[in-house]
């Protein structure tokens, strides 16, 4: 039995007889576009001298993309080498998961947490994937044997046959996600120094390597039809004298430029970390990732709202701390708004900067004081609070630290469950502590949360019990000590579970 029109079909067909205009004037449904993912990797780039540097190429991704200047760790969580870079990089985890503290990646977690060409082989096995890098411990070591094609640089080759190859399988290929590594940027900096004109001279080298790979991507036959994400990242950076591994503001700076269809050209973020480069291009594949991956990284694509974040624009510079730079932006005491912060009960005097909870940056507060595993907090992203009672004590004060961070008020459901969570580090020194309270309906403060010991950077989850009849929430966070260590918090929301 042969089926008539559907009802749709005859609807349509009568409001195109008597419709004014011509059939051809009615817009076709756009076709979806082939994701793709293009990954660049210049190993030992600093963003400021690529800034300075004649750099036609990467100026353009910047202007037609996001630019996100970041910092990384340093010990104990892991020096600032490649191996903890670029395994940071391509797992999507930090170093406390992945667990490389050097270049020899002796015990590493790959096989817990795989490079994101694996997870990518994994979810959709179908697509083609491929990596190519001059320094072969990242082909040969951090991606597995899953991804398609891995192919390290002969050494008399180098960044030129790595480019070469780059661009001959972009061109001609149909790779659906493709990691680059160049290294003489690297190379140029241990040999010379980041304040060199060889090391400038590598920048702008890459740079044409940048825009020769970038340009084989533009002249496939298919672009049009293509949705590209294009990345570029650095794993650490480098001193002025030359080299990296240790915790100065030089050898921690990373970035990560980014181009692509979801990504609004020309702006530049700060709240943006290295894990999220596997986070991104699982994401722009149509990869969600599984909570069980215990991924650090997230989508650039999807920017989470945070309100220390809305006080960038009211940081200002040091007051008391001669070892930060006069020019760095990054303290206020000022909290965002629906926040307060409670100092009746704190002692006078001390470090302008550091008296009672402050809102800052990682630049500004590890330039306080270096070596103390300030550099270790690696989950807060870009604006966070801290309470340093170590840093405040660097002035003549009087009395004990005692200041408590409130919430706003979030609304609740009575009868229910809420999750609170949080990102934190938590330094230990006695007689210190630090308390986490909730108080429902404005009623006396509860502890949900003591912390009498070190605890390493994390993002906590408390599951609390909403009394009968509540229907709002403050979170206080309330530190006490003397000279003794910190405290950070960031990233705080009140949610139904």
């Amino acid at each position: 039995m042969t089926a008539g029109p559907s009802r749709r079909t005859v609807l349509l067909t009568a409001a195109l007889a008597t419709a004014a205009a011509p059939l051809a004037a009615v817009p076709a449904r756009a076709a979806a576009r082939t994701p793709k993912v293009l990954v660049i990797g210049l190993d030992g780039a600093l963003l400021g001298r690529i800034q300075a540097a004649a750099t036609p190429n990467l100026d353009a991704l910047m202007a037609g993309g996001v630019t996100a200047p970041s910092r990384i760790y340093a010990e104990p969580l892991a020096p600032t080498m490649s191996g903890p870079g670029w395994s940071t990089i391509i797992t999507g985890v930090w170093p406390d998961k992945h667990l490389v503290k050097d270049n020899a990646f002796t015990g590493n977690a790959f096989a817990k947490y795989p490079d994101f060409l694996t997870r990518i082989e994994t979810a959709k096995p179908a697509l083609s994937t491929y990596a190519v890098a001059s320094w072969s411990p990242v082909t040969t070591t951090i991606f597995s044997a899953a991804v398609d094609s891995r192919v390290s640089t002969p050494s008399a080759e180098y960044d030129t046959g790595t480019t070469s190859r780059a661009v001959a399988e972009l061109r001609d290929g149909n790779r659906d996600a493709v990691f680059v590594h160049l290294d003489n940027i690297d190379h140029a900096g241990h040999g010379y120094g980041a304040a060199s004109s060889q090391y400038t001279a590598a920048i702008q080298t890459a740079d044409a390597q940048v825009g020769q790979i970038v340009a084989a991507v533009a002249a496939r036959p298919t672009y049009a039809s293509e949705d590209w994400l294009i990345m570029v990242t650095t794993d650490h950076g480098h001193t002025d004298a030359g080299g990296h591994g240790g915790n100065s503001d030089p050898e921690r700076q990373t970035f990560l430029i980014a181009k692509g269809s979801a990504i609004t050209a020309g702006t530049t973020r700060h709240d943006i970390k290295m894990p999220d480069v596997a986070a991104s291009a699982l994401a722009h594949l149509g990869i969600a990732a599984d909570p069980s991956w215990g991924l650090d990284g997230r989508p650039l694509q999807t920017p989470v709202a945070d309100a220390f974040d809305t006080l960038r624009p009211q940081l200002t510079t040091r007051v008391d701390e001669t070892g930060i730079g006069a020019a760095v932006i990054g303290f206020t005491h000022t909290p965002p708004a629906g926040w307060s912060v409670e100092n009746t009960a704190m002692g006078t005097g001390g470090m302008t900067e550091w008296r009672g909870w402050s809102f800052t940056t990682d630049e500004f507060w590890t330039a306080a004081e270096r070596g103390q595993q300030r550099e270790s907090n690696v989950r807060a992203r870009n604006v966070f609070a801290v309470a340093d009672g170590d840093e405040w004590v660097d002035k003549s004060s009087s009395g004990t630290f005692d200041s408590t961070l409130v919430g706003p008020a979030w609304p609740v459901t009575g009868g229910s469950t809420a999750v609170l969570r949080y990102t934190t580090l938590y330094r230990q020194e006695s007689p210190q502590k630090g308390e986490v309270l909730v108080s429902w309906n404005g009623a006396t403060p509860v502890s949900v949360k003591t912390y009498t010991a070190d605890t390493s950077s994390r993002v906590e989850a408390i599951t609390l019990r909403v009394p009968a009849g509540a229907t709002s929430a403050r979170v206080r966070f309330r530190y006490t000590g003397g000279n003794n260590w910190f405290w950070t918090v960031d990233g705080v929301s009140l949610t139904a579970s």
